[in-house]
């Protein structure tokens, strides 16, 4: 990556991001929205699909910009002296405006299914996130036990640097079973710029059945997968 200016990680990490938001969030509202192809196709298919979203950027920038394409991540690498801090706030402003563009996108291909599509929280999961059991600390928990596995997970495939393209379909296996398996609390996140972004489009978007962008637990996908992140990074060093 050391070859590489920072402008130029700084456009893979956006592109990334962007992919893996349009890929991910797209799946989503094939299964949720209305009238779409995939309509109440299952979990099974938003957990494939936000397996390979990850996977694809993984394996198309990883060499460039380390395709961290989570804030978390560049914050717990960081917080680890694994990252140099001077290049946090571009690498993270890079993702969130990635994350925009990938969930403009989402919204751009199914709007007139969000047209058709009446519950408001079904509209509101193609964007961000909810704890079903409407609690913040059930919320809390989940994204943060699950960002933790996913850091691990993916710091531990990543070590030995042997065969990298192996490592990152691993990763997109990683993510596709912490989305089935921890998935059905909150979404989850596990991704700052996942959630936030496609929040504040949400926010803007004028469906007429969208309902709230329910801010009040917006801060949830923010602090629980930074200190997931944080913890793993920081246990992964220390022990091995």
């Amino acid at each position: 990556m050391d070859h590489y200016t920072l402008l130029t990680r700084c456009i893979a990490e956006f592109i990334g991001t962007a992919i893996m938001v349009a890929l991910g969030n797209g799946s989503v509202a094939n299964v949720e929205l209305k009238g779409t192809k995939g309509f109440h196709g299952g979990w099974v298919l938003i957990g494939f699909g936000y397996g390979i979203g990850v996977m694809i950027p993984a394996m198309m920038f990883a060499t460039i910009s380390g395709a961290q394409i989570n804030p978390a991540m560049t914050l717990a690498l960081a917080f680890t002296n694994q990252f140099p801090w001077n290049e946090v706030l571009p690498y993270i402003v890079a993702q969130l405006l990635g994350a925009t563009v990938g969930q403009i996108a989402v919204v751009l291909t199914y709007k007139p299914y969000y047209d058709k599509t009446t519950n408001c929280e079904c509209v509101l999961g193609t964007f961000a996130t909810i704890d079903s059991a409407h609690s913040y600390l059930n919320g809390f928990i989940n994204e943060l036990i699950g960002t933790f596995l996913l850091v691990l997970g993916a710091l531990a495939m990543t070590a030995d640097k042997l065969d990298p393209r192996a490592d990152f379909i691993a990763l997109g296996f990683l993510v596709m079973c912490l989305v089935v398996s921890f998935g059905g609390p909150t979404g989850p996140a596990l991704n700052p710029a996942r959630d936030i972004m496609p929040r504040i489009v949400h926010a803007f978007c004028p469906f007429k059945n969208k309902g709230g962008s329910h801010w009040k637990y917006s801060w949830v996908p923010i602090v629980a997968p930074i200190m997931g992140a944080t913890l793993a990074a920081i246990l992964y060093k220390a022990v091995f």
